[in-house]
């Protein structure tokens, strides 16, 4: 069992240690991670239909929401296990949530990544790695599928 367990511990730092490498090749740091957040977040609370959906749900709360999207983004890039949320759970029942603005909140995303990223190369793994996480948002929040069945469609 002890075995395991170190086996497992050196595969998982094997994870990491590649992860960092990789953003390190990119121009990927920590601080990079904070300026990231921090400033699509400022866009976002400054965006006609983001900010009011966003502060409905984090009014009185942005810096703890701001700290911890910087160990999401810090998890997902450099796989640390900085994060340990539940992200499905966290959107579920946000009033004005809809699927319709997950392409704007994509959009504010790329232009704050054509604006700071490091490299093209750091904005395409940042734009991709957003691009699955919305999909899987929008699927997980607002995908039902009964209404794919064909016995329900018509022809």
């Amino acid at each position: 069992m002890e075995q395991e367990l170190q086996a497992r511990a050196a595969h998982l730092a094997g994870i990491r240690e590649k992860a960092e490498v990789e953003m390190a090749r990119m121009g990927i740091d920590a601080a990079f991670i904070d300026r990231l957040v921090d400033t699509f977040y400022g866009r976002v609370q400054a965006h006609s239909r983001l900010g009011p959906v966003f502060d409905g749900r984090l009014a009185g709360r942005w810096p703890d929401h701001m700290e911890k999207m910087k160990r999401f983004w810090s998890s997902v890039a450099f796989k640390n296990g900085a994060y340990g949320g539940k992200p499905v759970q966290a959107h579920l029942g946000v009033e004005g949530m809809a699927a319709e603005l997950f392409p704007e909140w994509l959009a504010l995303f790329s232009q704050t990544l054509a604006d700071i990223a490091p490299s093209a190369e750091a904005k395409d793994w940042f734009m991709a790695t957003a691009e699955r996480i919305a999909k899987s948002l929008t699927l997980s929040l607002f995908y039902n599928p009964a209404l794919d069945d064909p016995a329900r469609k018509t022809v």
